[in-house]
């Protein structure tokens, strides 16, 4: 990989980043990124769409992010870079198909970061309303709205701190999801209870699937963006300690511990109220099914819990987007201001500032719904190549390759892994698929132009 030379601003002679991530910090960045929208937005949209069988869309969905962390777990043991899945496939495949995941994952994670903060000036709305501070959503300042103008804040604060230090990010947090689980854990413990029976009359009643099962498949294709969260680990494998060991650890665990809580959330969910009336909740289903169980105090909870997530996700997004964007820069692929590091802090403050203020602007004034939508599409191209990457790179068996961890069931895990990957993009929205579509043009448009002439060196 080429190097980037001393050219002042406070600059390594080769840039590296500081390793300070460990094995919490890492399965937080997971765990953190992905706990967000399966627990505060899909519970309603999903059971209001497949009743409790809505559990088994996340299940699946959980199988196939399994299907894909395994594989990415090999490729990133044997190259701990940063980019993660974008350093996989332009080592695998070339700097095409490099170059078009990883600017889809700049992107990709760039569009998620700004629905998250615009979710988060939501959840701050929807406290103040609770508690009588305001009485209504749409308060503006000047042609902003204050949910956006609290989202553009966040944003500065978390990109700032991002700036001054790993660790900064990495204790932020830890702390959050901390809390956040601990909430959640009181929440589905009380309510299944409940549910069951066990501190009074059984409320699990009625259909398993009252809308049958054919909606369990296209259910399962809308809550995947649920799974994003694990590979934006292997994003920032370069900060990472010991990445041989916390890994593999951190990204198969936290595909599980969230998959767990994803599937007793929604029978919860889906046992509580009829499909109907989930629909009609919409994405604020969770916190009518808290209130059912634990009155106002448990809505309040909630509330708090997705305003945690929200900035957990958040958080880890623009952490990752960054070193996706230095990977790209580090190959030469990207402008190479973007591969800086500050000497202080070991951080890449211009890759940082670039996607921070992309997203600022967003906030502000873009459709973030649709953008995020756009990005569960980048995301499972991404997920498809990795599995091919990883195939590919075996099939060749290149003398640098030495991985610490084998993917089990290979080669037959990466194959099912990458094809489910694909198929899950036809039951999208067109919107979204055309959207995806044109920015995978657009990648390829800069690779032609910018950088077809880059070489990348097949080796570490």
């Amino acid at each position: 990989m080429d190097t980037v030379t001393d050219n002042g601003g406070g600059q390594t002679g080769e840039d590296e980043l500081d390793r300070t991530i460990g094995l919490a910090g890492a399965l937080t960045i997971g765990t953190g990124t992905m706990i967000g929208a399966g627990i505060f937005v899909f519970p309603g949209l999903a059971a209001g769409e497949a009743g409790p069988a809505a559990s088994v869309s996340f299940a699946i969905g959980a199988v196939i992010a399994l299907l894909v962390a395994l594989p990415t777990s090999e490729l990133a043991t044997a190259m701990p870079k940063s980019g993660g899945g974008y350093y996989f496939v332009s080592r695998g495949l070339g700097a095409l198909p490099g170059a078009i995941v990883g600017i889809g994952l700049v992107f990709g994670l760039t569009f998620a970061t700004a629905f998250y903060l615009v979710g988060f000036g939501e959840y701050v709305i929807e406290i103040l309303i609770e508690i009588g501070v305001i009485e209504s959503p749409g308060v503006a300042v000047g042609p902003i709205e204050v949910v956006s103008v609290v989202g553009v804040l966040l944003g500065v604060g978390l990109t700032v701190l991002s700036v001054f230090g790993t660790e900064n990010t990495e204790s932020l947090q830890n702390a959050v999801v901390g809390l956040l689980l601990a909430i959640l854990i009181v929440f589905l413990t009380v309510s299944g209870l409940d549910l069951l029976g066990v501190r009074g009359e059984s409320r699990v009643s009625g259909s398993f699937a009252p809308e049958g099962y054919t909606p369990i498949l296209t259910t399962a294709a809308l809550v995947f963006t649920s799974y994003l969260g694990f590979a934006q680990i292997a994003t920032v494998a370069e900060d990472i300690v010991n990445p041989d060991r916390n890994l593999p650890l951190s990204m198969v665990g936290s595909v599980v511990l969230v998959g767990v809580f994803y599937v007793v959330t929604l029978l919860i969910t889906g046992y509580t109220f009829p499909s109907e009336e989930l629909l009609e909740m919409g994405e604020t289903a969770i916190v009518d099914v808290a209130e059912e169980y634990l009155g106002l105090a448990g809505a309040i909870a909630i509330l708090i819990g997705g305003l945690l997530a929200t900035l957990s996700s958040a958080n880890a997004s623009i952490l990752s987007a960054s070193r996706a964007l230095y990977g790209l820069s580090s190959d030469r692929l990207a402008p190479p201001v973007a591969a800086k590091v500050n000497r202080e802090y070991g951080t890449p403050h211009f890759a940082l500032a670039f996607v921070g203020g992309t997203t600022i602007v967003l906030v502000a004034f873009g459709r973030t719904e649709v953008l995020a939508e756009v990005a569960s599409f980048l995301h499972l191209i991404l997920y498809g190549l990795i599995c091919v990457a990883l195939l590919v790179i075996r099939r060749r068996d290149p003398g640098w390759y030495s991985p610490s961890f084998r993917c089990p069931g290979y080669p037959a895990v990466p194959i099912i892994g990458g094809l489910a990957s694909f198929a899950l993009i036809l039951f999208m929205q067109r919107l979204s698929q055309i959207l995806g579509i044109i920015i995978s043009v657009i990648a390829i448009g800069w690779y032609l132009v910018y950088a077809r002439d880059v070489n990348l060196k097949d080796d570490l």
